[in-house]
């Protein structure tokens, strides 16, 4: 069974920084992507950013330039640096895992996290 634990929400003010970090646990032999996605009340959950295990990375525009999202692909984890924060961004974020494929199985599934709710204070 493969879980995904977030950390490193919280309430921070505008302009402040936060860092989440999601950690893929389980009998995992590889994950093809990891991403953070966010949705706020109502409407669709969006992309924030997503990146492969070679190391590309994909961004939406809104937050293009003040996040940063990195891989520890030996610890199955991925990280979301978030600078400049503005209370748009407020939310609940969720980690991703897409493909992954563990040591028991051949098909590969895709996972997400619990969410952790980040706040920015005008």
């Amino acid at each position: 069974q493969v879980q995904l634990v977030e950390s490193g929400g919280g309430l921070v003010q505008a302009g402040g920084s936060l860092r989440l970090s999601c950690a893929a646990s389980g009998s995992i032999f590889s994950i093809n992507a990891m991403g953070w996605y966010r949705q706020a009340p109502g409407k669709q959950r969006e992309l924030v950013a997503v990146i492969t295990s070679g190391g590309s990375t994909n961004y939406a525009d809104s937050v293009k330039g003040r996040f940063t999202i990195s891989r520890d692909n030996a610890k199955n984890t991925v990280y979301l640096q978030m600078n400049s924060l503005k209370p748009e961004d407020t939310t609940v974020y969720y980690c991703n895992a897409q493909r992954v494929r563990t040591y028991s199985g051949i098909a590969s599934y895709d996972y997400w996290g619990q969410g952790t709710q980040v706040t920015v204070s005008s």
